[in-house]
């Protein structure tokens, strides 16, 4: 095998990009930025999966599932969200296809024109909130503690196997506070929850910090974040958690009644991991694929904002 693939020092990316076709982990699509998930690359996911969804599970969070699409409509509810996807969102217009006239294939019925145009979730921060909106009334129905396991499409320019394509698996969890020091809180376990993940059942040591302004998550107050360092010297994000202070609960006017009877805004956070990226990407590169190997130490080496590969969430 080992004619057969470009060596790291030749071509890093392409280095990693032939041995996950050659392990049979995934395989390049017919569609454009999307890949198939093979066997041997699925089962890395299941075995990963279980683990962190039992984490999640042991800090008091339950699993929900919320719709594929969005409408349009609530993206324009929180500015700063729309700015950070808007060029990353695919769009569905029409509902229906019928034979094309010349008989020789299909094509989009003119008719089937959809009232509200749909976005194919890129994230899911508003539908979720569009919809704890109806769940919430009172202090007794806070803390909201869910997970989504789901597939999510941005419909990136520059794709990769596992670590950057147009539909990836992922999950997302979002919560519901009755105050700021909560939802802080939230944020900060979940930092541990991904750092213990990585480095505890990935072997992959991990740095923990905050964002910079300009980095942050689109509509959070601060994003905290893992960051593990790769065979080529960049840091790759491993997994971040949003502490998004009142404005999607403004945004989507999610209010309860305090134990004074006196309506208040909700504290919110989300987070989120391509967990199946940076485990395939650490396997492959670092420990050829074995589950169970040794923790290595990071060098002193400084990470450079421009050497992150950002996930945007």
């Amino acid at each position: 095998m080992a004619k057969e693939l470009t060596t790291r020092v030749e071509n890093y990316s392409q280095w990693y990009n032939d041995l996950v076709i050659k392990a049979e982990l995934a395989d390049n699509s017919a569609v454009r930025g999307c890949m198939v998930i093979r066997p041997n690359g699925y089962a890395i996911w299941e075995k990963m999966q279980a683990q962190l969804d039992k984490m999640f599970k042991e800090t008091g969070h339950v699993n929900a599932y919320f719709p594929l699409f969005i409408p349009k409509s609530f993206f324009s509810r929180e500015a700063s969200h729309v700015e950070g996807f808007a060029k990353e969102c695919a769009v569905v217009t029409h509902y229906r296809l019928k034979n094309s006239p010349d008989g020789k294939g299909v094509v989009v019925d003119p008719e089937a024109k959809l009232e509200e145009e749909y976005i194919v979730r890129p994230t899911s921060e508003t539908i979720i909130w569009d919809t704890y909106r109806t769940w919430i009334q009172s202090y007794r129905d806070l803390p909201i503690l869910v997970n989504q396991w789901a597939n999510v499409v941005r419909w990136e320019m520059r794709t990769r196997l596992f670590l950057r394509t147009a539909e990836f698996l992922w999950q997302e969890g979002h919560t519901a506070h009755a105050t700021r020091e909560e939802a802080i809180t939230e944020t900060e376990k979940i930092l541990d929850v991904y750092a213990d993940f990585a480095e505890k059942w990935m072997a992959i040591p991990v740095l923990k910090g905050l964002k910079s302004p300009n980095e942050r998550f689109a509509g959070a107050v601060e994003t905290y974040c893992i960051e593990a360092l790769m065979q080529d010297g960049k840091a790759l994000q491993a997994g971040t958690s949003h502490f998004l202070g009142q404005n999607f609960a403004k945004a989507f006017n999610i209010q309860y009644l305090d134990m004074n009877n006196e309506l208040q805004y909700c504290w919110t956070t989300s987070w989120g991991s391509r967990a199946c990226a940076e485990l395939t990407r650490f396997c492959v590169s670092t420990f050829a694929m074995s589950w169970f190997v040794p923790t290595w130490k990071l060098t002193s080496r400084s990470m450079r904002p421009s050497d992150v590969f950002d996930d945007f969430m």
